[in-house]
């Protein structure tokens, strides 16, 4: 499992590059923190449950903040 959390670091790290390269600079800053703390995670040696644990929780904060963002940030046309 801490091997999973160091391939999201590496993937995130990748978005976050490719955000970079793309002038989004919002969106680079927040892969690279979650990156960080993917990695810094992985390097944890967690129990298996500490890490689902906090994997959904994860999900959870990432699910309300773009239903948050959708709702109420995004401007309609």
């Amino acid at each position: 499992m801490p091997r999973m959390y160091r391939v999201m670091g590496f993937w995130t790290l990748a978005i976050g590059l490719m955000a970079l390269a793309g002038h989004m600079i919002e969106l680079a800053l927040i892969s690279f923190a979650q990156t960080a703390v993917f990695v810094l995670l992985g390097y944890m040696n967690l129990s298996e449950k500490a890490y689902i644990l906090i994997f959904w929780g994860y999900l959870l904060v990432a699910g309300i903040g773009i239903t948050y963002w959708s709702f109420f940030k995004m401007p309609l046309y």
